[in-house]
């Protein structure tokens, strides 16, 4: 299952042939594991990340007293996933780059997630990257809502409780940036190694914006040059919400109709 953005024929190709505008081709493979109840694997263009997401009974302390559950993500870089090989982190060695993604994937999918309908439970998404060419932040956003939902999906009714809707939108992530001079969609590495503006959106299926990520690497972007960002961006994520809706198929949240 592939797919691509539309192009801009009046652009040049880039290095893979797409037009400043086109997404990565994107490969969705759900129930990519047996061993937990939401498991797809991903892949953009190079880059592939396994997103699986598990449920426990058990809240963490801080939340114990409180009647609702919890949504948390853990992301890693596996050795094999870059050359040269990456250093596997150990417990309580989590570099700062890993714990900045994660609570940014958490704060991204607790973003859609009416957690008191959740109930006293808590998923975990974990986002392992298997292989990493640029933008695995945004893939793992991206396909971390669909291993939530197919985890929402598996949870059995609260006793006692009419049931309520969790899903209160679904959500995405696109990557972006200027480089030499151009506003190109969903870099791989060579383009975001080289980049003079990176950013990285996260956006709702309703088009309201979680998180806006924008560095200069370069010079200072204007705010003309931010405002094309956001449009091309929620462009990119338009088209990554319609990939999830025909991953899901029948499984697509209702509430979301």
């Amino acid at each position: 299952m592939t797919t691509t953005s539309g192009g801009d024929s009046a652009s040049p190709l880039r290095r893979d042939g797409r037009q400043s505008r086109d997404l990565r081709p994107i490969t969705i493979q759900r129930g990519f594991t047996r061993t937990s109840p939401g498991s797809v694997l991903m892949r953009a263009g190079e880059t592939v990340v396994l997103c699986t997401a598990s449920v426990e009974l058990t809240l963490p302390p801080w939340m114990r007293d409180q009647n609702r559950g919890w949504v948390t993500a853990e992301y890693n870089m596996l050795p094999g996933s870059t050359a040269p090989r990456k250093s596997r982190e150990r417990s309580g060695k989590v570099d700062g780059r890993t714990t900045e993604i994660q609570r940014l994937i958490g704060r991204s999918l607790r973003s859609i997630v009416d957690l008191t309908a959740l109930g006293p439970r808590q998923i975990t998404v974990d986002c392992d990257v298997l292989q990493a060419d640029g933008g695995t932040r945004t893939l793992s956003i991206t396909g971390g809502f669909i291993a939530l939902v197919e985890a929402v999906r598996s949870l059995p009714p609260l006793e006692g409780v009419p049931p309520r809707p969790v899903f209160l939108s679904s959500v995405a992530a696109v990557s972006l940036g200027l480089v030499a001079g151009r506003l190109l969609l969903d870099l791989d590495y060579s383009e975001d190694s080289r980049a003079e503006v990176d950013s990285n959106v996260v956006m709702t299926g309703a088009g309201e914006f979680v998180e806006v990520q924008g560095t200069a690497e370069g010079r200072p972007f204007t705010r003309a040059q931010l405002d094309a960002q956001l449009e091309l961006a929620a462009e990119g994520i338009a088209q990554l919400q319609t990939r999830q809706r025909e991953a899901l198929g029948a499984d697509w949240p209702a509430e979301l109709a």
